[in-house]
């Protein structure tokens, strides 16, 4: 297949997937990994934890990279390699994988698709807001982007996540490899570097079993929410901001973009 043929396929294949779905998020093979392994981690796009893995595409995002405090190192793999991340971290520690999509789009020809999504997000007023400005109820486009982030050990795993500058973001508070896990997990949920009062966080937990459960909470005025976890399992932790858009000059556009953040990690058995 010529490079041009695969670039389209690539891309077709995303946008089509990506759209579908919903939660995207970072799919380590191995959450701890001992000094000198490679860590290799997946991109996933669906719902509870089943989805479809996308290659390394350099096109498709704003940001691929590893961080342990100051330290930033680029993720580079070859364009199409599936899992797009096999890599070796230079230090033991919590490591933070960090990556960011460009922007995408879709178009609604159901309004019960749009309604339910926003209803199940618990994106606020959107709804209304959507009546107010007389919007159609198909055949309005929204864009959106995925901001996802993976706590991974590297030998004992000591260490903190940190603000790494996303637009939304979520920020683990406790480290699930070295701290007392008795009164669960904190995160923290940031826009734009301010945290995010009263947001719906849903939280997917895979336990040794591979049966998924979902629950939700909701942040503090600080944008902070705790929820319990168990030995052995896998976690995805998710939010979604939605923002209006405006079009200039009636011009045809998206009217509406969401958010995603997303946060994984492991909590070892």
């Amino acid at each position: 297949m010529r490079f041009s043929a695969l670039i389209a396929v690539v891309v077709t294949l995303f946008s089509t997937t990506a759209s579908l779905g919903h939660e995207f998020w970072i799919s380590p093979k191995s959450y701890v990994v001992q000094p000198g392994e490679p860590l290799v981690a997946q991109l996933r796009v669906g719902q509870k934890f089943d989805g479809f893995p996308y290659g390394y595409f350099p096109p498709r995002f704003a940001r691929f990279d590893v961080v342990q405090g100051d330290i930033s190192v680029p993720v580079e793999s070859r364009i199409g390699d599936r899992p797009a991340l096999n890599m070796t971290l230079p230090s033991p520690g919590l490591w933070v994988v960090v990556h960011e999509t460009t922007d995408s789009s879709l178009t609604y020809s159901d309004w019960s698709i749009f309604e339910g999504f926003v209803i199940h997000k618990d994106l606020g007023n959107t709804l209304a807001m959507h009546a107010e400005r007389g919007l159609p109820q198909t055949g309005f486009s929204e864009e959106y982007r995925r901001y996802a982030k993976s706590l991974i050990a590297v030998g004992d795993g000591r260490g903190a996540d940190r603000e790494v500058g996303l637009r939304t973001e979520i920020v683990a508070e406790t480290n699930p490899y070295t701290d007392d896990l008795s009164d669960g997990v904190r995160v923290r949920v940031l826009l734009e570097g301010e945290p995010r009062a009263d947001t719906l966080v849903e939280i997917f937990a895979r336990g040794p079993d591979s049966q998924v459960t979902v629950t939700t909470t909701q942040t503090d005025a600080a944008g902070r929410a705790s929820f319990a976890v168990h030995r052995g399992h896998e976690y995805l932790v998710d939010a979604v901001y939605m923002e209006a858009l405006y079009p200039s000059g009636g011009a045809p556009g998206s009217v509406w973009k969401s958010h995603w953040a997303a946060l994984t990690f492991m909590v070892p058995g």
